[in-house]
């Protein structure tokens, strides 16, 4: 416990900066030559404006426009994209009190891009912003997983996953049908937003998931230990006076806040709700107010270095992100969920 109390604070510390190294290294990285100090000076130029040192005609406009309007955009949300999904992985693993759930496999994702792409393809991005339809499918997917998922009042972990499978797939199915039934150009962009990329990023669409991970954490910051009550049973958690149906729903409903927020603005990007938070608590235990703030930083670390790969290691093609991260969290789920198996024969034993 003393180990992991110790550990916490300078893994997160390490976490950070290490995002800061690779923010710099994807803002300098493409076919525009520039080192990630010179992306670091003009980044700081546009921060804190009029320091000459900043600004001393070293660069030309074309490298202050890649930088700033494009690759700086892209790798902020990556990092932000990545913070709201383990965040929402941590809140729905803790509801639930199951390793396995992650937005992906709950078909909270699957519920949040049939909310996206169906104000696209029917016409109704007028009226409701794709930010809202995307949260409003997230939330729809989020009750009905956990509706098919109770027996006798409780939530049984067996049940969660298959009924999250199962919606998983019929939300797929909706967003397919309705991405065939849409124009032929408009199809192969909603494939790759489906799959996740942030390639068209830009400063306004941080605003969405940047908004719902400061509530995610707010709402993280109020409820450490209501969370770390209910993790260890519903019994116990009313007995310590906690509120157990009112602190599920607000955390099940700001996992949907997050996930639709970065569905909204990066497509479905799997798995990275089930490997940070896992990884994070496997290194500094079950304690929420450790494994939230690592889980945030590590979430941001790991999909801002997935998406440096993806526009790297096929260039000048670009591997949708998704793909990146389904190639490593597949198999770590795969892993997880023999483990976990294998605890439960244990215990039955």
């Amino acid at each position: 416990m003393n180990r992991h109390r110790l550990r916490a604070p300078l893994l997160t510390a390490g976490s950070a900066l290490a995002l800061v190294a690779v923010l710099m290294t994807s803002a300098s990285t493409g076919t525009v030559d520039l080192g990630a100090g010179d992306a670091a000076r003009l980044t700081l130029g546009h921060l804190v404006p009029g320091m000459p040192w900043m600004d001393d005609g070293t660069y030309t406009p074309l490298q202050d426009q890649v930088v700033w309007q494009f690759r700086l955009p892209r790798a902020l949300l990556a990092a932000l994209a990545g913070a709201a999904l383990s965040l929402a992985g941590v809140f729905l693993q803790t509801s639930v009190r199951n390793p396995l759930a992650e937005p992906t496999i709950l078909g909270v994702s699957s519920g949040a891009s049939v909310g996206a792409v169906g104000v696209v393809v029917l016409g109704a991005a007028g009226t409701l912003s794709i930010s809202t339809a995307a949260f409003l499918g997230a939330a729809v997917a989020t009750v009905a997983v956990f509706l098919f998922a109770q027996k006798g009042g409780r939530i049984a972990p067996q049940r969660l996953i298959l009924a999250g499978v199962a919606l998983g797939t019929l939300f797929s199915a909706v967003t397919s049908y309705l991405t065939l039934t849409t124009d032929a150009q408009n199809v192969f962009s909603l494939m790759f937003f489906l799959l996740g990329s942030v390639s068209a990023a830009t400063m306004s669409s941080l605003v969405a998931p940047a908004v719902a991970l400061a509530v995610g954490i707010v709402v993280a910051c109020c409820a450490l230990r209501s969370m770390n009550a209910l993790a260890v049973g519903d019994e116990s958690a009313l007995a310590l006076g906690t509120p157990v149906n009112l602190v599920r729903t607000v955390l099940l409903l700001t996992a949907a806040l997050l996930t639709g927020a970065v569905v909204a603005v990066a497509g479905s990007i799997g798995f990275v709700g089930l490997v940070v938070p896992h990884v994070a608590r496997l290194l500094v235990g079950p304690d929420h107010r450790r494994l939230v703030p690592l889980s945030v930083a590590g979430g941001a670390l790991f999909l801002c270095s997935a998406d440096l790969v993806a526009r790297t290691v096929g260039a000048p093609a670009e591997v949708p992100l998704g793909i990146v991260t389904a190639l490593v969290g597949a198999p770590f789920f795969l892993w997880l969920m023999r483990g976990h198996d294998a605890d439960a024969q244990g215990i039955g034993r």
